[in-house]
């Protein structure tokens, strides 16, 4: 869960580019950040622990020499943060530098080794093998590009990295496996990095790197080769989005900005409803759906289970990642397997979805263009929701929903439904302008220690995504529940030091909903119902509350009724005086199990 980049410039000096380009990697992580240059008078590294202001204030990260360097922001996962586990890593003699994303299994046997031989390691980190393992293949004789060949021949386990040596030093080798690394191709500049929001200022012409491919990037440009050493040639995609689509645009926080756009997010996500219809034509024969996600696209999926069940009669299961091979054995080629992943990069996802592969018809819902996900598919549904820089999902995840919903409602042939979607972005925009009420109950209740979110059917998902921003972005415990499951347990954690906060769609469930809520009341909970701005049970029985059209009926609330959730969330964080886009401990891609 950290960022690469890598460039090898015509006539620019690198350290300043890949500094700006290693910021648009910071929601990656932010343990620390380092730069690492190459010339003909050998390796010039700088690095530190702590975000990328903070270590640039310390020690000028553009004021390195050369044309050619490559750049990392962690998220620690071996070794705390410290400027000694910072990347890059360099080899004993220095005259070798590495980059890397991902987890090295079998580090500690390998280090073990090399200590033996007399290496010495100046990190914790699982990565400082990688550079010494490629130091000594050129003590042997070999040139970098072998020697970097011959060293991910005994790595185990998940990387991206990019290398350079005194040697080259108008070169970086790059290579990946189960971790993104795309090609940037530019006017005589060539880059590598973790995803396109990286290099979007200096190109928007894109090659995806495939598992097992190494990379070369030189003055006279790219080449990739397959395991066997053979020359790959592979397609050059151009970026559907711009620089400024990744920037804030006056906003505070991105967070805030990308819930500000899923209105349009939605209005671009239904555009795939055409695709959708054309991979359910290919699905004869399927009898069971099951969804595997993690975190917010978890909530996503729950949301599919309760539509498909009850539209389509399909018998629909959703299962975590990170647990689904406990369940791989009740597959069949008559069961279709959807998976959910913003990036297309989770690990445990891609875990997953090879297994899946072996029995069953699978189909990617994901973000990101190229991603391993889509190429691992049978079937890929792109969410259209653009970048999102905040480590929160907001606008993926509405994204996420909305073709979850085209794919049920064409899948039950519901028309209805589908037309009604177009309506969604007008409600959305409704709800954000609105959003001084959700300032105003954030800032009333900033400072309370635990929060419950209830909800029942549909919304209950939409519950469980409340409490998850809570969670993610204020510090605060938060517990979503399914409304009628208060009695048996968690009622007892209900006092006048509690708030509620209660998702209350018209509809089907809204009279059970409101039993549910009366027993809150009468242990003297505070309550903060999201429902209809017609409902006078919300005008007169409860304390706060967030009114939203009431055209908007149960069975697309979900869509809507979850903004003022976001913005709740949001403001809560701001009162608390913390940084809503970067939440301590989480990055945007977890790309680790």
């Amino acid at each position: 869960m950290c960022g690469i980049v890598g460039c090898v410039l015509k006539n620019r000096k690198v350290a300043p580019i890949l500094l700006e380009s290693i910021g648009k990697l910071e929601y990656r992580g932010y343990d620390s950040v380092g730069i690492s240059t190459v010339d003909q008078n050998g390796i010039h590294l700088k690095k530190g622990s702590g975000k990328i202001k903070e270590v640039n204030e310390k020690i000028d990260l553009g004021e390195l020499p050369g044309t050619t360097g490559i750049a990392h922001v962690r998220w620690a996962t071996h070794g705390i943060p410290s400027t000694e586990n910072s990347h890059p890593h360099t080899d004993n003699e220095g005259n070798i530098s590495v980059v890397h994303n991902g987890i090295i299994e079998n580090f500690s046997e390998i280090r073990e080794s090399l200590e033996k031989e007399g290496y010495i390691f100046k990190s914790q980190t699982d990565t400082e093998i990688i550079p010494i393992l490629i130091e000594k293949n050129m003590n042997k004789g070999l040139n970098l590009e072998d020697a970097v060949n011959e060293a991910l021949k005994i790595i185990k386990g998940s990387y991206a990295i990019g290398v350079i040596s005194k040697d080259n030093p108008n070169e970086i080798i790059g290579a990946r496996n189960d971790s993104p690394l795309i090609i940037g191709v530019g006017d005589g500049d060539y880059f590598i990095a973790s995803d396109a929001t990286a290099i979007i200022n200096h190109t928007k012409n894109v090659i995806y790197v495939d598992n097992g491919e190494l990379v070369i990037l030189n003055s006279e440009g790219v080449v990739v080769k397959d395991s066997k050493g053979n020359v790959v040639d592979k397609n050059i995609d151009v970026i559907d989005w711009d620089a400024e689509m990744a920037q804030k645009e006056g906003y505070d926080y991105f967070m805030l900005k990308e819930i500000h756009e899923q209105d349009s997010a939605i209005r671009d996500t239904l555009s795939e409803k055409d695709k959708i219809a054309e991979i359910i034509s290919n699905l004869d024969g399927i009898n069971r759906i099951c969804f595997v996600a993690c975190g917010t696209s978890f909530h996503a999926s729950l949301t599919g289970k309760y539509l498909i069940e009850s539209m389509s009669g399909i018998s629909t299961d959703v299962i975590l990642a990170s647990e689904f091979r406990y369940s791989a054995n009740t597959l069949d080629e008559n069961t279709l397997v959807i998976f959910i992943s913003q990036s297309g990069e989770t690990a445990d996802t891609l875990k997953a979805l090879k297994l899946a592969k072996k029995t069953s018809k699978t189909l990617a819902i994901v973000n990101v263009l190229g991603s391993s996900a889509t190429r691992e598919a049978d079937f890929v549904i792109y969410t259209r929701a653009g970048p999102e820089i905040g480590v929160a999902a907001t606008k993926t995840y509405i994204s996420q929903l909305v073709c979850i919903y085209m794919f049920a409602a064409i899948l039950a042939d519901n028309k209805e439904l589908l037309n009604t979607l177009n309506e969604v972005p007008d409600y959305v925009s409704e709800v954000l302008s609105k959003e001084d009420v959700v300032k105003d109950i954030a800032s009333k209740y900033s400072d309370v220690n635990d929060f419950f979110f209830i909800g029942r059917g549909l919304s209950y998902p939409t519950a469980l995504e409340g409490a998850l921003k809570l969670k993610e972005i204020t510090y605060i415990h938060g517990e979503g529940y399914a409304a009628g499951e208060l009695k048996h347990g968690p009622l007892a954690l209900i006092d006048d030091d509690v708030p509620v906060v209660v998702v209350l769609p018209p509809g089907d469930n809204y009279k059970k909903t409101v039993s549910n809520l009366e027993e809150v009341k009468a242990r003297g909970a505070h309550v903060i119902a999201i429902g209809s701005c017609e409902d006078d049970f919300i005008k007169t029985e409860v304390e706060d509350s967030f009114c939203i059209n009431d055209k908007v009926k149960e069975i697309i609330a979900p869509l809507i009724y979850v903004v003022p959730l976001q913005l709740l969330s949001y403001y809560i964080s701001v009162e608390r005086g913390l940084d809503p886009d970067k939440p301590k401990n989480l990055a945007k891609c977890v790309t680790v199990e």
